[in-house]
């Protein structure tokens, strides 16, 4: 990951968000010069269990059995990764950061910051060094430090540039492309009829000509072949048709056909590709991981650039969507059905034996269609396969 050491550049942690950021991996926080690693045979408990309170519901908060006694906040760390040198389950840092009364503003963490894990009434409790925290609050409101504001989304201003919470690569394409419609959206579509040199395979900088209505309020649409069906694994219902992203396309008049120049191209661009309006999602990347407040079982339907199977920071496909009730942020355990095995020591019942389905992963959604969404893998206890089963994670 490249960070800009640019002196007006800043890097404020938002720790409101450490619930629900991802981190490229537990391993590029490990043997960092600012961290020293707990003993196991101390008296604090490693695993406390939060007393059941009549304000909140009970909540095992699950301590990692090593994790840093002191940790300083560095240029490079993502929010998901810090809190996963503390917990198992890094979405319950909220449990035990919000009731932090030592700073103003308890949102904020910035590079330099030292945090400490203690146990308050038996009960875990993140702390952050108050005099060391003013002094690189100071620095960084002044430009006096050459940071960057830590935070989850994905930018491209200079000054205003970010660590995301994963790698931008990761998803960027994902963003915007490809897409998930139906098959009366790519039918009503406008699409290029032809071009100016009547050339059949196009590129970036030629003129093409389009057909169909097209809203002369936009003057940028992004350009898609038709793909292929997206079937539910269990019932075989068609769920969307996938747009292929293939360019991008500049309108320079609104007649019968419409002229425009393409801009940019992704692949080759073909008479019969369709116009789409831009997808500026790319520009609203927070994310904030959380656990689902219901039981969600879905499937993935779908590995994205990959053939076998897929491991950390990949994408999938999976059969569930808004009208299910997925958001951007969810977070889905992945579990590998299990084989089908004959007993051959039990003569008396012959009948398969279906062995359980084993924890293979856990995913976040980030897009969602109405009945389809795009998933990035967090964790990868091991290869992560099409078919796939996916429910609300329990720990």
């Amino acid at each position: 990951m490249n960070i800009s050491n640019t002196p007006k550049t800043r890097n404020i942690v938002p720790f409101f968000l450490l619930s629900g950021l991802l981190t490229i991996t537990a391993g590029l926080m490990t043997g960092c010069s600012s961290s020293e690693t707990r003993p196991v045979a101390e008296a604090e408990p490693q695993q406390p269990v939060i007393t059941e309170q009549a304000e909140a519901p009970k909540k095992e908060i699950r301590i990692k059995a090593e994790y840093p006694r002191q940790y300083t906040v560095k240029k490079g760390d993502t929010l998901w990764g810090i809190s996963s040198m503390f917990l198992q389950d890094p979405w319950y840092w909220p449990e035990i950061w919000q009731k932090n009364q030592q700073v103003q503003n308890p949102h904020l963490i910035y590079p330099g910051d030292v945090l400490t894990l203690v146990y308050v009434n038996g009960q875990p409790q993140m702390l952050v060094n108050e005099s060391k925290h003013k002094q690189v609050q100071q620095a960084a409101e002044e430009g006096g430090l050459a940071v960057k504001k830590l935070s989850p989304s994905i930018r491209t201003s200079p000054l205003e540039a970010s660590i995301p919470s994963i790698p931008g690569d990761a998803i960027r394409q994902f963003l915007t492309k490809p897409r998930v419609v139906t098959k009366e959206q790519l039918e009503d579509a406008p699409y290029i009829v032809g071009s100016e040199d009547n050339h059949l395979v196009l590129g970036s900088g030629d003129r093409v000509y389009i057909r169909g209505e097209i809203d002369k309020e936009r003057v940028r649409y992004s350009v898609f072949r038709p793909g292929k069906a997206l079937r539910d694994p269990e019932t075989n219902e068609i769920l969307g048709y996938e747009a292929v992203y293939t360019g991008e396309v500049h309108i320079v008049a609104y007649d019968d056909p419409a002229s425009g120049d393409l801009t940019f191209s992704e692949r080759e661009v073909l008479l019969g590709d369709r116009l789409l309006p831009e997808d500026r999602s790319k520009i609203k990347n927070l994310y904030f991981p959380h656990v689902p407040d219901r039981e969600v079982n879905a499937q993935i339907m779908e590995l994205n650039e990959a053939l076998a199977g897929v491991a950390q920071l990949q994408v999938v496909t999976i059969n569930k969507g808004e009208r299910d009730g997925l958001e951007v942020g969810h977070l889905l355990a992945t579990y590998t059905n299990g084989d089908t095995v004959r007993d051959y020591h039990n003569f008396r019942d012959s009948e398969p034996v279906k062995l359980p389905n084993e924890r293979s992963g856990l995913v976040m959604v980030f897009k969602t269609f109405d009945q389809v969404s795009y998933a990035i893998t967090l964790e990868s206890r091991r290869v992560i396969r099409n078919y796939d089963y996916l429910h609300t994670p329990k720990y």
